[in-house]
């Protein structure tokens, strides 16, 4: 059984709970949405309104899939596209195996495009990060080995507590790296309630990521 870091039993004071015109107030400012046009190069290339490409996928839509697909890198490439042998459990590329991660980091920066900027996080209080494709990968190796050292591998369970920050895409690509299915839980929950989400789901025999709550 792999290593498990308990979530915290020690009780935490909780703020007052808003009420009238400070209940108000950050209900409007959770609700608040701000928009922004795409950028021009964007556009330029986006496909989304090509109607060639829908009638390509109309016509055959397995071929259409298929296409795409080739365009990752398979560590063993697929030859069956869907599998409709047991409905309605379809499956697609299932004789075909690939690492996500990889698909994710590795072949974008081997391409030449490590500077450019993988996503764009924006936090509740204003914080903004840029992350690059070769600084994610860069924190999703340290975290993989990491795991690693903790004993984690291919088929083992990691739960992954953290809030809505970069580091929850850091977590889940480092366990896909390794083949580690990962079950994903937001920061705020209690500790008991982790504990009982976490056996609900995945069991005892599960490596966690803590963060802060």
């Amino acid at each position: 059984m792999n290593p498990s870091v308990a979530a915290s039993n020690t009780a935490k004071p909780q703020p007052e709970p808003l009420s009238g015109e400070d209940l108000e107030r950050r209900l409007e400012e959770l609700l608040h949405q701000d928009r922004f046009a795409p950028p021009a190069r964007f556009l330029a290339g986006e496909r989304a309104n090509d109607e060639s490409l829908q009638a390509q996928a109309e016509r055959d839509s397995e071929e259409f899939w298929a296409e795409h697909a080739r365009r990752l890198r398979w560590d063993k490439p697929f030859t069956t596209v869907l599998d409709e042998s047991n409905p309605p459990f379809y499956k697609w590329f299932s004789d075909g195996k690939l690492n996500v991660s990889y698909n994710c980091l590795d072949r974008h920066i081997e391409a030449g495009r490590g500077n450019r900027v993988a996503f764009h996080w924006a936090g509740e209080q204003g914080d903004e990060r840029a992350v690059t494709y070769s600084e994610l990968h860069r924190d999703v190796q340290r975290l993989a080995n990491g795991l690693k050292d903790l004993g984690v591998g291919k088929g083992d369970v990691v739960g992954i507590y953290l809030p809505m920050i970069p580091e929850v895409v850091v977590a889940m690509l480092a366990c896909a790296r390794i083949g580690a299915p990962h079950n994903v839980v937001f920061g705020g929950f209690s500790g008991f309630a982790l504990f009982g989400v976490s056996r609900h789901r995945c069991g005892q025999g599960e490596t966690m990521i803590p963060g802060l709550s």
